[in-house]
């Protein structure tokens, strides 16, 4: 979808649709709603007065305009409470109008910048907001399957102030390839584990490389086993599907040597391995490298915002599968920072293949480093569907982690790391288990990663409860959402002007 911003009047404005707004409980509309309204006769006052348009947040109210205006729709867009309004929720709206309006087979759509008045958002703001909700919310994964909808092709933001076109054009532009970023991480997390193997993210990373000039390169088996990624690769011996070590690294900052390590984690199926899973939702497994693709494409973005910081991301992608060659409860493996691990669960994979990942990280001298996984079923017990888990070893960096995610509207909340849970991941025979009990297993995760980043400083980013959701809302779709993308490359924007100040 194209998305333009131009100087004029909401009213006169020739497109399939505009859009105004409607705070709840504002009984006199005012501003554009109100100018529209005027051109209608009153007709969105009136629904208003009987109580048929409320402003409660997310509703849309369609008002065909039977000639009295060049659109042929009104879409009033419900703001919710004017005293809970915020960036993330004009993010949200424009998902929901935007998905509204496909349905009513509008091609061109013009709207107004909601909240930049009464709402007290920042005109910048709104419009990264606006860009960012529409493309995300309009998001369909049809590469089997064609739309049951046709896209809406066109997206006018209307402003009143010549002088602030070029600012809200740079605006849109980076929100725009932020989420076309997030989208590409949602269509790798849909593509079916037979489309997506471990191969195949090489390739899609190599693609990445090549369109946005990074340094690639990927370490196949043998590699790894000079590099003595015993963990890994113990993983990865119930799979036909060779395994992959990814690098991507962007050097935005020729004066500098020290670099950002961004890990994902990459399992591309996830059965479980002889302690198999059940059956019955296995199919969601696809998505368990959810983590590799956001580091991936949050690299692209960073690309292309020409950032003057350096970043590398790593990438161990494997599947997980049972098979006579697989992977054992009982086993012990060595990683490469000459740990043993013994394996209680073949099911806790994904810390296995992170632990090589972060001990290589730290070979290599990034820092900070910043995991994300979809590690933990028992994060998702704790924190449900809309909030990540963010562990870390340094209060300063989780600080800064959790103000960008609340910026980006990605929610995450911090959980403990007590020194007492760690006695859960000791090994009678090994220096450390693969799981501790039941109770608190998010938690003893996290403790497992943190044994492989020694003193570095690192964030740990559980996404297994918001890596896929079930429904849509808002600029969430059915599927992968991309998770983490935001945050990632809001993160990196934001080291980057710290850096410049320096």
């Amino acid at each position: 979808m194209d998305i333009k911003v131009i100087v004029g009047d909401i009213a006169q404005i020739e497109a399939d649709a505009i859009v105004v707004n409607l705070f709840e409980g504002v009984e006199q509309p005012g501003g554009a709603t109100a100018a529209v309204d005027k051109a209608l006769d009153g007709a969105i006052s009136s629904l208003i007065s009987r109580g048929e348009i409320k402003g409660k947040f997310g509703e849309v109210n369609i008002v065909h305009t039977f000639g009295k205006l060049p659109a042929r729709i009104v879409a009033i867009a419900g703001l919710g409470k004017r005293q809970d309004f915020n960036a993330d929720k004009i993010r949200r709206v424009a998902g929901e109008f935007c998905r509204a309006l496909r349905k009513l087979n509008c091609h061109k759509i013009a709207t107004i910048l909601h909240g930049a008045g009464m709402g007290g958002i920042e005109l910048e703001s709104s419009a990264e907001a606006i860009a960012e909700g529409a493309l995300l919310g309009l998001y369909s994964f049809t590469k089997y399957k064609k739309s049951e909808y046709e896209d809406i092709e066109e997206m006018v933001i209307v402003i009143r102030e010549e002088e602030k076109v070029s600012i809200l054009e740079r605006a849109v532009g980076k929100s725009k390839l932020v989420a076309e970023a997030t989208n590409l991480a949602r269509d790798m997390g849909n593509e079916p584990a037979n489309y997506m193997t471990p191969s195949q993210m090489a390739e899609a990373a190599k693609e990445i490389a090549s369109k946005y000039n990074l340094e690639f390169k990927v370490f196949d088996r043998e590699d790894m086993e000079a590099m003595g990624m015993g963990a890994l690769l113990g993983v990865a011996k119930g799979s036909n599907q060779p395994p992959k070590l990814i690098t991507l690294s962007y050097k935005g900052d020729e004066r500098s040597e020290k670099a950002i390590g961004l890990l994902g984690k990459g399992i591309t199926f996830d059965s479980g391995g002889i302690s198999i899973k059940p059956s019955e939702g296995m199919g969601d497994m696809k998505d368990d490298m959810a983590g590799a693709a956001a580091v991936m494409t949050a690299l692209g973005a960073i690309a292309q915002l020409k950032l003057k910081i350096n970043v590398t991301a790593i990438i161990p992608a494997t599947e997980n599968l049972p098979s006579g060659t697989a992977l054992k409860p009982g086993d012990v493996l060595k990683a490469s920072n000459g740990k043993t691990i013994e394996v209680i669960s073949t099911d806790a994979e994904g810390r296995l293949i992170l632990a090589d990942a972060l001990s290589y990280a730290q070979k290599l001298g990034l820092s900070p480093l910043i995991d994300l996984a979809t590690l933990t079923g028992a994060c998702r017990v704790a924190l449900g569907t809309l909030y990540s888990g963010l562990f870390g070893n340094d209060q300063d960096l989780v600080d800064k982690v959790l103000r960008t995610a609340a910026r980006t509207g990605e929610r995450m909340w911090q959980m403990p790391m007590p020194e007492e849970y760690k006695e859960q991941n000791k090994s009678e025979i090994a220096n450390v288990k693969n799981t501790g009990n039941r109770y608190g297993g998010a938690i003893t995760a996290a403790l497992f990663l943190s044994e492989f980043v020694d003193n570095t400083t690192w964030v740990h980013i559980d996404i297994a409860g918001t890596a896929f959701s079930n429904k849509e809302s808002g600029y969430i779709i059915k599927g992968a959402t991309g998770v983490g993308v935001r945050t990632l490359v809001e993160l990196a924007l934001s080291e980057a002007k710290s850096q410049e100040a320096i």
